[in-house]
């Protein structure tokens, strides 16, 4: 199974919390993070892109790095990690992302792959009059695919005359291609969004679900592969998880709920409010992160324990068919890869070959 990071682009990484960790991003602290992540042979990085915050009293996403910039530094500085970083096609036409990830695939000699979103907050697009209207809920994924095939194209051949409803190439020319696979993500769970990720993507990524249930995220996985029995490829699901861990469960715990004693209740509302304005879409994942039941973390599958427990929860995820790997995020990003690689990764029996090696 592999593993992979997802790294703290925004402030505060994934816990809007008063009483969480508290810290800015910095090339530095995801370089650091990139260097202990290859050093424990963990399989790759993944930067979202944020464009607009929560606010609240700890501003949390309000302090964003940018993706594909921070990704061809982290390229630059890494030699096996695979890298993702992510388009936020609203703002960047496709062979401009298609040109730009060329370039962070000659900087990282083949590693690099492209997360595609639709955008999902209003918000971070009308601040620059970019939001085409409400509509874009229900034709999103109509917008994504015509983008996903242009990049296809210009990957492959280097020339796209692609023409559709939101896309016109003539004669449009990206050059050189790519030495590498160009891996496509796509973190999209709506029934829109899989069939989406089964036509375009190799993986596709979703929550996980409550605290210490590491297998409930298992219904996405088989409605991904009913998606691709319609169209014949292979998909795999990563599964975004976060991990606290600490020498007993006992102690683990008592930080989890340290943290959701603090929970930033201002930016949970702003969440729960964007989160809402699409009506087109009720299997979408935000429903998931909008929820303010607990979204301290965003509401993704949290994996709290010592780190023989986490190691077991872990192993668990990768027993789930058509699983390929995890995603993690950690309280501290810094202290948590440290603890992954030296002490939670040896105890996994799906990480055998790497902690053999």
């Amino acid at each position: 199974m592999q593993v992979g990071v997802f790294v703290p682009i925004g402030n505060n990484g994934w816990l809007i919390s008063e009483t969480s960790p508290q810290y800015m991003p910095t090339f530095d602290l995801n370089r650091r993070i990139a260097e202990r992540a290859e050093h424990y042979g963990l399989d790759f990085l993944l930067s979202m892109i944020k464009l607009r915050g929560f606010g609240g009293k700890t501003e949390f996403w309000e302090y964003n790095l940018e993706s594909f910039t921070l990704m061809a530094g982290l390229a630059a500085v890494t030699e096996k990690i695979r890298i993702f970083a992510t388009a936020a096609t609203l703002t960047t036409p496709p062979a401009i992302a298609a040109r730009m990830a060329s370039t962070i695939d000659s900087i990282s000699h083949g590693r690099f792959g492209l997360n595609l979103i639709t955008g999902w907050q209003k918000a971070e697009y009308d601040q620059m009059g970019l939001w085409p209207g409400d509509e874009h809920f229900r034709r999103r994924y109509d917008y994504l695919s015509e983008y996903a095939q242009i990049l296809r194209d210009l990957w492959a051949t280097g020339v796209s005359d692609f023409k559709g409803r939101y896309f016109q190439m003539e004669d449009c020319r990206v050059r050189p291609v790519p030495q590498g696979e160009m891996k496509i993500i796509c973190a999209g769970s709506s029934d829109e969004g899989l069939a989406f990720s089964a036509r375009y993507a190799d993986y596709a990524f979703c929550l996980g679900k409550g605290l210490n249930t590491p297998t409930a995220f298992a219904f996405n996985n088989e409605r991904l592969a009913a998606a691709t029995a319609k169209t014949g490829r292979d998909v795999s699901v990563f599964v975004l998880m976060m991990v606290i861990a600490e020498e007993t469960d006992e102690a683990a715990l008592a930080k989890w709920e340290y943290y959701r004693a603090g929970v930033d209740r201002d930016a949970i509302a702003w969440l729960a409010e964007q989160g809402a304005a699409d009506k087109a879409n009720t299997t979408t994942n935000v429903r998931q992160l909008a929820d303010p039941a607990s979204a301290v973390n965003l509401n993704m599958g949290t994996i709290v324990g010592s780190y023989a427990s986490v190691a077991a929860m872990l192993d668990e995820v990768a027993t789930v068919p058509g699983t390929g790997g995890i995603l993690l995020t950690f309280d501290d990003f810094v202290e948590g890869i440290e603890k992954f690689g030296s002490r939670i990764q040896p105890l996994m029996k799906s990480r055998a070959h790497v902690s053999a090696a």
